[in-house]
């Protein structure tokens, strides 16, 4: 719809002022702050994700896209905490222990947001027990785990044992990325899927999400 394309394309290019008064605009007119977010947020960065998987689009345009639909984000948000916020799941997001990358992680986080999802980011350098209390407090369906060193990705199997073996988070899904892992590797320390970089992150959150439904 013609209304909502201009907000999804103030996403796409990055314009974060335009995005914010767009959205102000429709809130303004009295228009369902979850229909804002359906029908224009979430398309815009359905695009930005494409873009960047076809490589149309690179890290810091993709940094910038997000950081207009953050702004579109902080008008909506006050509304939709008042109507309660639509979630597709809650994903409870860090760097394993020993490791302090965190642009690639903080992307994924970005397009997990903008495809829908609650996400709890848990930082760098994050130890086992920590991702095993955040996942049980905030009722996490899925882990995310990245790492970007060789020598901390043993780390992430140390992750997925304390997960599984604990009652309370032992159904929630893991995924994995990190630019030295691969699918074989995902697939020895027991994860639940693998993403290559962070737009196939979130098809592979809704596809696990749909597995556990």
């Amino acid at each position: 719809m013609a209304k909502y394309q201009d907000l999804a394309d103030a996403i796409i290019r990055g314009d974060n002022v335009a995005s914010k008064e767009l959205a102000q605009k429709l809130v303004d007119q009295g228009v369902d702050p979850v229909e804002i977010l359906n029908e224009g947020l979430f398309p815009g960065m359905d695009v930005v994700g494409k873009k960047f998987k076809a490589n149309e689009m690179y890290i810091p345009e993709v940094l910038i896209a997000a950081r207009a639909m953050h702004a579109a984000m902080d008008v909506l948000k006050p509304l939709l905490t008042q109507t309660g916020v639509p979630t597709k799941g809650v994903v409870v997001l860090g760097t394993v222990q020993g490791d302090l990358h965190d642009i690639g992680k903080n992307l994924v986080g970005m397009m997990l947001e903008g495809g829908g999802f609650t996400v709890v980011d848990l930082g760098v350098d994050v130890p086992a027990e920590r991702f095993v209390e955040e996942v049980k407090k905030n009722k996490a369906q899925i882990l995310g785990l990245s790492a970007l060193l060789t020598t901390t990705m043993p780390a992430m199997k140390d992750v997925i044992e304390a997960i599984r073996a604990n009652g309370e988070a032992k159904t929630t899904k893991v995924m994995v990325g990190g630019a030295p892992l691969t699918q074989e590797y995902a697939d020895s320390i027991g994860a639940d899927g693998y993403a290559p970089d962070a737009s196939s992150a979130v098809d592979l959150a809704n596809e696990l999400l749909s597995r556990m439904n």
